[in-house]
């Protein structure tokens, strides 16, 4: 999705990462930054830590709420959240399975964790410790 110069991605398009009942939609990577959006069915994040991205949520629908750092933070559509790395985080939609938003990542490749466990899913590999594979390769601990 690395292009030369400009280019636009239509709202279905991007690459299509499924894994056990996720699936995300990768809109662009780069080294320097990824953009995703989580498609449904929509699941909420268990308390993690990053070591190497900093994530950027941009809300399109529903209310969520983010835990970050101690902090409680009450989300809706138009919002914006910073969540730094380093910091423990977790996210839960108000309403189950209804909310979405666009997801960047700063800096790029954290859609290598969710294209492992999408591969291991197609090869009939996903479970437990895929998931740890995957979560120690791309610096992700899971606090819950």
């Amino acid at each position: 999705m690395d292009a030369p110069g400009g280019y636009a991605v239509s709202q279905d398009d991007g690459e299509r990462l499924t894994f056990g009942s996720g699936t995300v939609l990768i809109k662009t990577s780069t080294p320097e930054l990824t953009v995703w959006e989580e498609l449904p069915p929509l699941l909420d994040t268990p308390l993690h830590v990053h070591a190497r991205e900093d994530e950027l949520f941009h809300i399109l629908e529903g209310e969520h709420v983010f835990e970050c750092g101690g902090d409680r933070f009450e989300v809706r559509p138009g919002d914006f959240l910073a969540l730094p790395r380093h910091v423990p985080h977790a996210h839960r939609r108000v309403v189950p399975g209804v909310g979405r938003f666009l997801v960047m990542t700063c800096p790029g490749g954290l859609e290598g964790f969710f294209r492992m466990l999408s591969d291991a899913d197609r090869a009939g590999r996903l479970g437990p410790e895929t998931y740890a594979e995957a979560s120690l390769r791309y610096g992700l601990t899971w606090l819950s």
